[in-house]
């Protein structure tokens, strides 16, 4: 490629010159290509270890001028046909011009303007925005690693290292690259090279340690092997963005959906050096999922930036130190001391934005005026100017939505400010007024129980209502709604309990939801009216499940808390079919609903599944079960003992995942639970992993005495019954399981209060930040475990139903699945979500469309027909894929498969006679097929019809001969029909269901063009074989035969026409007879003349022998005579020549046609034919092929082109 032009002081050191004029100079790398001998190696070693732009370029065109001792690089390329392109363009399109330049100087300025000019050119013509934000360095590596491991362009590379990688006891010095799906490691030293490439979505474990043998390094591990890397600059860095592309990874694999680059990120003020668009996207993409994560916010909040500064909070009369973050929709402060003050200013609340004055005490203040008369005051700022002026153009793009968050009490739909206008008041209640006359729209369940109840005036009411002064207290000293200061404060106050009346709002601002809401009003009405009526899978198991939703509150016990009930859920299932409706779901969404309306019981929802339970409730629960493994962990950590014993009583991964999927819900009496519930909403998961800890704690001994795992769930469980809340108003609750287990000695109770606090004493350590590290460690090992599962599944599935071992099958689903894999990220006809469903059985799940389908038929069929090899993959595809969707699941794919190596030679042949019928041929190629069955069907008898029409002719048939028995019989064969009982009619309606075996007998007829396309796929197939020659004579042989065959059918339908035109179905012809007149005319010339009779192309202009049989002539038609009919492949101009006359514009006989029978009878009289098909054949031989080209480690001892070119490949 052209490349800017470049000072180059030595043009002789490391390079040969190979081609020279007056004003330019060819070089090749010393080294490369045939010899170079030690100065070869020791100079693609220092290219390969100083990252040299000569390993992927090797080739250069130097401009040089006859007074200067400088050279300038202009050109460079990776093979010699590159190359020796721009060294012709220069010799035919400069050279003459500038040899009449007089100055050098004049020279050098007019070539390297030129080089720069088409070099500007080229790069106004890519499309490729990415391409011109990477610097020159970046794309050299990108271009590198396409070319040592045959990536496509597709393949984006984020980041590349120098490491090293240890094989074995010894380290490779070499280059890492980090791609969007692959892991890649170059090294070449003194002619050892190794090569490593590792789908990210094969890997299972990836950490970062530290040992006496491998002092700081990574180790990446697959199902298969351990690869270690070690010798960073920056080892940090380089783990981060392998986690982020092992995450990406798993992502793959739970969705199927391919990685799509952030295109609106912002551009930098400058290039920056190595560092690629994409690496940006991924730091990008990091800093906003911790901002997210921190705040709550929802996943389509994108960070903008984050600044130093100070926050003057009027509770402590003082500033706080901390980070301010602007995003498109918030103003975010968070102390620098945890849990000292946070603060989430939505924009959509900002009145004000303005510049206060500056004075030593309080330099650079910024001033912020939300609606409901809050005001921020931030100082310290580095740079204000900018930072108000991002501030207000988030501010123009903000809707004006003027209703407030003035009160949050009071119900959702009368929310709107005294200041608001009538049409933004309209826009609110628009969209809520879907529930005329529900009771649960404007309150929570238990408000409306209640309502009407006498005013408790004892201990615990007394105390409920300190609870509830005591957060006004809060609210009037913090502010209250989406802007209040949160703080130690007040996390002590959600650890004394929420009141009952302010649990649902608190829930709601804690939990982000109630941002979310404000920002689609509206949304639940539309849902529920979608969502009404509509019948799925989901919406059968709400309903199973409805009644058993927390049956012994009185909440639900009545139609009103189901209906309520059954509305949020289907609502969200229609909203998020991905998830759709999991177990548990129902349980926590009807204890929102005990404190929520239903809107905001629904969002609660959507925050919890979406964003702070993280897949726990998808098909496959796999968000409970990396939780599950992160606790596991935990208590290795923190209970060594008990983690050791549980392990081998298995317990720990039975009883945490009802804990962690219902929040204690489902395993803690209902008055104790909820106030866990309270602390997640502020605290997250980790109060779940505490207080799980705290209970194995204060179970411990027990827990170490028992012997099985049935008695250590049995004290667990007994423990959790009798957690109590002694601070309730509402009356008790009676808790089923607690009630069923209860002995005659129940175990003391324990306080609810009490564990909580127990918990942040002996392990209130646990960090947010340290959760999310283990939560990704275990998130590699479920998915692949699941991963792993699906295939025993798909293995032990597929036993019965296919000749293939287990290995076989494990290794074809793997490549099944790769080649899926591979079509998500790099491409494909079809969308992943059409390609991929996830409640599908597990057969069925991955499938293919018809190129991917090629490309593995091609590497693993056993039948090789050359070029036609793509023809005859595209009718197996459409032949298996019966549903006629354009994709093939791996149940069908092994179908096939398994037909053409383990099916006997009857079955075989049968695949291949239906590969030239209908519904195999396409449109294109049927069409005169199809004309000539059009014309065929008016002519001849019933039986060469399709298979559609012999079974409407059988039942035809069968038909009118019951009547004619029932016609001719007599009166107690009616009487026996009526008394007929149920049991005759249940036999006859199996005997329906049961699949019907197709039979030789049911397949239709082959007409003439189609046994031709027949006969030319036999002639590809033996192309390769060692009995070439004798498998081409018995074709050839069995050729003749079946058109004589035909022939003499032809004419003995058309006797039977004649002689009695009333028919309605001719007998079949005799095969003896067929074979008598075949051998009537066993002449040699007339086999070949009936050969060409078929042929549908016209004819060649007669040649001679001698010209027939030159091989090396060159004409438009293969030419085939008799005497070397089995040398020849028939290909689609080939031309059949008899040894007399040949037949010229042949045209398709209409009334020819053959039957299977046929033809595999003619195909059994030829012993190389019968071997052929009845050859057992080995699949392992293609599969290890097929296996080697998805980039395994290699290790060779040269870099010839030869061997280059063959990494690229």
């Amino acid at each position: 490629m052209w490349i800017n032009p470049e000072e180059v002081l030595l043009a002789g050191a490391l390079w040969v010159s190979e081609r020279a004029n007056p004003f330019f100079i060819l070089q090749r790398r010393r080294g490369h290509g045939r010899g170079g001998g030690l100065s070869g190696l020791l100079v693609g070693t220092l290219d390969v270890v100083l990252d040299s732009s000569a390993r992927v370029a090797p080739y250069r065109i130097l401009l040089q001028t006859a007074d200067s001792q400088i050279y300038w690089n202009i050109a460079c390329g990776s093979s010699r046909k590159e190359i020796t392109e721009h060294w012709d363009w220069l010799e035919s399109n400069l050279l003459q011009t500038i040899s009449i330049f007089d100055n050098d100087e004049d020279v050098t300025t007019f070539v390297k303007g030129k080089i720069s000019g088409i070099i500007a050119e080229e790069n106004r013509l890519k499309q490729g925005e990415e391409q011109e934000e990477d610097c020159g360095k970046f794309r050299e590596a990108e271009l590198k690693m396409r070319r040592l491991f045959g990536m496509p362009d597709e393949e984006k590379l984020v980041n590349y290292y120098s490491c090293s990688y240890w094989k074995g006891r010894v380290p490779r010095q070499g280059w890492l690259y980090l791609s969007v799906n692959h892991l890649c490691f170059y090294s070449f030293l003194l002619g050892k090279e190794v090569t490593l490439v590792v789908q990210w979505t094969e890997v299972t474990q990836l950490e970062k340690n530290a040992t006496l043998v491998f002092p700081e390094s990574v180790r990446v591990s697959t199902r298969h092997t351990e690869h270690f890397f070690s010798m960073f600059l920056n080892i940090n860095d380089t783990f981060k963005l392998m986690e982020q592309l092992a995450n990406i990874a798993m992502r793959q694999l739970l969705d199927n959906e391919a990685f799509a680059a952030d295109r609106s990120l912002p551009k930098p003020c400058k290039t920056l050096k190595n560092v690629s668009a994409l690496k940006r996207d991924f730091d990008a993409r990091a800093k906003n999922e911790r901002y997210r994560t921190m705040f709550r916010l929802t996943q389509d909040e994108r960070l903008d930036g984050h600044t130093d500064c100070t926050l003057w909070t009027p509770f402590a009369k003082m500033h706080v130190v901390g980070q301010l973050f602007i995003s498109n929709n918030y103003i975010c402060f968070n102390s620098r001391e945890e849990d000292l003050c946070q603060l989430i200013i939505p924009l959509r609340e900002v009145s004000i934005v303005e510049k206060a004055d500056s004075s030593s005490v309080l330099p650079c203040p910024v001033s912020i005026s939300t609606k409901n008369k809050m005001n921020f005051l931030f100082a310290n700022l580095k740079d204000r100017d900018f930072l108000v002026q991002r501030i207000s153009d988030f501010l123009q793009r903000t809707p004006d939505s003027s209703w407030g968050d003035t009160s949050p009490l009071s119900p959702i739909g009368h929310s709107a400010s005294s200041s608001a206008s009538s049409a933004g008041s309209e826009s609110v209640h628009r969209g809520r007024q879907y529930h005329p006359g529900l009771p649960t729209a404007s309150q929570g369940l238990l408000q409306l129980y209640h309502c009407n109840a006498p005013e408790d005036l004892g201990p615990k009411a007394m105390k409920e209502k300190m609870k509830e002064e005591a957060w006004n207290i809060h609210f009037s000293e913090f502010g209250r709604g989406v802007c209040m200061y949160r703080t130690s404060r007040t996390r002590e106050l959600i650890l004394n309990g929420i009141p009952e009346r302010l649990r649902g709002e608190l829930w709601l601002l804690f939990s982000g939801a109630q941002n979310e809401m404000a920002t689609h009003p509206g949304y639940y009405g539309d849902l529920v009216e979608q969502a009404m009526g509509m019948c799925s899978l989901a919406t059968e198991e709400i309903e199973r499940d409805l009644h058993r939703s927390m049956p012994e509150h009185r909440a639900f016990q009545n139609e009103t808390g189901i209906a309520a009930l059954r509305r949020v859920l289907t609502s969200y299932a229609h909203r998020n079919p991905g998830i759709g409706y999991c177990q548990a779901m129902n349980i926590v969404t009807s204890v929102l609903l005990l404190y929520c309306p239903e809107e905001e019981a629904f969002w609660l929802l959507v925050a919890l599944c979406e964003r702070m339970l993280p897949d726990y409730y998808n098909t496959r629960v796999v968000g409970a079960l990396v939780d599950q493994g992160v606790f596991e962990d935990l208590t290795r950590a923190f209970l060594p003992l008990l983690y050791e014993h549980m392990q081998e009583l298995g317990v720990i991964s039975t009883i945490s995942l009802s804990w962690f999927l219902t929040l204690f819900l489902s395993v803690m009496p209902f008055d104790s639970a909820v106030l866990l519930v309270d602390c997640f909403f502020y605290e997250g998961i980790k109060v779940i992993f505490q207080v799980a800890l705290a209970v194995l704690h204060d179970n411990m001994d027990a827990l170490l005495s028992c012997s099985d795992e049935g008695e250590a769930m049995t004290i667990l469980g007994r423990y959790l019954d009798n957690v109590v809340n002694k601070q309730t108003v509402a009356p008790p609750i009676p808790h089923l399981h607690a009630l069923l287990t209860s002995g005659d000695d129940p175990p003391p109770e324990i306080d609810i209060f009490d564990l909580i606090k127990s918990s942040y004493e002996k392990f209130g350590t646990l960090r947010a930040d340290v959760i999310e590290q283990m939560r990704f460690k275990q998130r590699l090992k479920v998915i692949q475990s699941l991963e792993d599962t699906a295939k025993r599944s798909v293995v032990r599935a597929m036993m019965t139903e296919s000749a293939f071992s287990i290995e076989e099958l494990e290794e074809l689903y793997c490549l099944f699945k790769s080649k899926h894999m591979t079509s998500c990220y790099w491409g494909s006809s079809s969308s992943a979500a059409e390609r991929h469903d996830p409640s599908l059985p597990y057969l069925e799940q991955y499938r293919i469309d018809p190129v991917q389908f090629t490309q593995l038929f091609t590497a693993l069929a056993p039948w090789v027909c050359g070029g036609h090899t793509t023809t005859l993959s595209a009718r197996l595809f459409r032949l298996l894929d019966q549903n006629q969707d354009g994709l093939v699941n791996f149940k069908e794919f092994i179908t096939g498969l398994s037909g053409m190596y383990h099916g006997d030679m009857t079955e075989k042949l049968k695949l291949l006679y239906k590969l030239h019928l209908p519904p195999a041929l396409c449109p294109e190629e049927a069409e005169s097929a199809l004309e000539a069955a059009h014309f065929f069907t008016e002519d001849v008898p019933r039986e060469s019809s399709f298979l559609s029409d012999l079974d409407i002719s059988g039942q035809q048939e069968v038909t009118s001969g019951d009547e004619g028995k029932d016609g001719g019989g007599d009166s107690e064969e009616k009487k026996d029909e009526k008394v007929k009982d149920y049991r005759y009619y249940l036999r006859m309606w199996a005997k329906e269901k049961e699949p019907k075996t197709e039979t030789i007998k049911d397949l239709p007829r082959m007409n003439q063009e189609q046994f031709i396309d027949l006969c030319k796929t036999l002639y590809n197939m033996f192309s390769e074989e060692p009995l070439e020659q004798q498998l081409y004579h018995s074709i050839a042989t069995v050729a003749s035969l079946l058109l004589r065959i035909g022939e003499v059918g032809k004419k003995f339908n058309n006797g039977s026409k004649k002689s009695d035109s009333a028919a309605v179905q001719a007998p079949p012809p005799d095969p003896q007879r067929e074979e008598g007149f075949g051998e009537g005319r066993s002449d040699e010339s007339q086999v070949c003349q009936a050969l060409a009779d078929a042929q549908l192309e016209p004819a060649a202009p007669p040649t001679s022998d001698e010209e027939t049989k030159d091989d090396t002539s060159v004409s438009s038609y293969s030419v085939v005579s008799s005497g070397s009919l089995q040398c020849e492949d028939i290909a689609d101009d080939t031309v059949l020549i008899g040894g007399g006359e040949q037949r010229r514009g042949s045209v398709l006989d209409v009334d020819w046609s053959i039957t299977f029978e046929q033809v595999l009878a003619s195909l059994l009289t030829e012993p190389p034919l019968v071997d052929y098909f009845e050859r057992k054949r080995d699949i392992q031989i293609k599969m290890a092929v097929c296996k080697a080209q998805r980039a395994v480690e290699r290790q060779t001892s040269s870099t010839s082109d030869h061997e280059l070119s063959q990494h690229s490949v």
